[in-house]
């Protein structure tokens, strides 16, 4: 089975936004010590990515293997007979409704439900109760997925509510969004926007992401020129993926294209290759196979030679 289709278009989504995961506790998405918000739906179609569950907007049935206790509660209660022992991928997604009953009787949570609806409030009550964590380590909440920015009625809405309870507030962003939209609802609550550029090439955007990245490049000149006049931060990250946004020739590119334009320090994101499993929990094999170096950690040397390419160009890396 093929992975959920991208999202089309750059208009927002109407319907209210599905929430993959709330997590607390994290040191690894922004400054202190921080909750995140996981968004579901995303307008590229990262080969790579590692939240295969915030991919499609959609809600999503997901089965873990490895904590199933082979109980079959959950195929004496699926009224379509779509679970099955035989089927590789365990659940049979052309029959499946998507009714979650099997969900409801799964003792260890084997079979769990990737996306639900919340009101603002229930993502502030969520979150805000670790409030004298973010202040004491100077973390905040942190919005992810997916791509918020695809909600900007709803995400607008969650940064204010956070921003009036005195929240750090943060947004991780693939960069592809309406930026005067997002100027006028969500910047105004925003403390600080971590963008994402991984490839440089509008080809190869387009070939291993779904969509070229002008839309990208130029939302990124634009936040990085207001972070120089307002109490903005924005923070240039590039991830480093083996053989595709790790090859030298890219990272040149992007390491001009920031120096061009007056940025002064980027975050390199290593390789993580835990997310392969989740592909199949969702119904579909991972696009890269078990002998790829997509499957690997990025080793220490290759890191330091991607990182010695924007020391070079006069770029912090941090």
């Amino acid at each position: 089975m093929d992975p959920p289709r991208r999202i089309q278009n750059l208009g927002l989504m109407k319907k209210t936004p599905l929430i993959s995961d709330i997590q607390g506790n994290s040191l690894d998405d922004g400054p202190g010590i921080r909750s995140l918000i996981f968004f579901k739906g995303c307008p590229l179609s990262c080969r790579w990515c590692q939240n295969p569950e915030s991919k499609n907007p959609d809600p999503e049935l997901a089965f873990d293997a490895q904590k199933c206790v082979a109980c079959d509660s959950c195929m004496e209660k699926c009224p379509e007979g779509a679970l099955s022992r035989d089927n590789v991928y365990f659940v049979d997604r052309a029959r499946c409704t998507l009714c979650f009953e099997c969900v409801k009787v799964c003792p260890s949570g084997a079979l769990s439900r990737a996306g639900r609806e919340y009101t603002v409030e229930e993502v502030t009550a969520a979150v805000a109760k670790d409030q004298p964590f973010y202040e004491a380590s100077g973390g905040g909440v942190t919005l992810s997925g997916g791509e918020p920015t695809m909600h900007l009625e709803f995400l607008s809405g969650l940064l204010a509510a956070l921003k009036n309870k005195g929240i750090h507030t943060l947004i991780e962003t693939c960069g592809w969004f309406n930026f005067d939209q997002f100027q006028e609802s969500a910047l105004p609550f925003t403390d600080a926007v971590y963008l994402d550029i991984k490839l440089f090439d509008a080809d190869e955007h387009q070939r291993y992401c779904g969509v070229d990245n002008q839309v990208i490049l130029e939302n990124f000149i634009k936040l990085h020129e207001l972070s120089l006049s307002r109490q903005l931060e924005i923070v240039a990250r590039v991830p480093l993926i083996p053989d595709i946004t790790d090859r030298e020739h890219n990272l040149e590119a992007i390491a001009r294209f920031f120096r061009e334009h007056g940025v002064k320090q980027i975050r390199l994101l290593p390789n993580n290759p835990t997310w392969h499993p989740k592909c199949l929990a969702l119904g579909y094999e991972s696009p890269f196979g078990e002998d790829s170096p997509m499957r690997k950690w990025l080793p220490p040397e290759k890191m330091e030679a991607c990182r010695n390419i924007f020391l070079a160009n006069s770029l912090m890396v941090v």
